[in-house]
């Protein structure tokens, strides 16, 4: 399992971005992945990078989609090929 976090920015569309955030968060939810919305970001958990990369890219048009012409996407992730892990076991671990 991968565990990735990140974050997609308008640019150019004033101060407030909740539509914005709204509109990845809803493209999310049509993928088959699992995923937390926190304060600054989303962490997601996917089986492999190509579904990572392809829930993460319709996150990302779906900012698009809302009317602004520029976008910035960062991405952290952790694949992590020794052992299984998941979103709750990396936070158990620091428990």
């Amino acid at each position: 399992m991968i565990v990735a976090e990140f974050s997609v920015v308008p640019i150019g569309t004033g101060i407030g971005v909740a539509r914005f955030v709204k509109a990845a968060v809803e493209a999310l939810k049509k993928e088959n992945i699992k995923f937390e919305l926190h304060a600054m970001g989303t962490i997601i958990e996917a089986e492999d990078t190509k579904t990572l990369f392809n829930a993460i890219e319709k996150a990302h048009e779906a900012v698009f989609s809302e009317g602004t012409e520029r976008v910035v996407t960062t991405l952290r992730i952790d694949d992590r090929r020794d052992k299984e892990i998941s979103i709750k076991s990396k936070i158990d671990a620091v428990r």
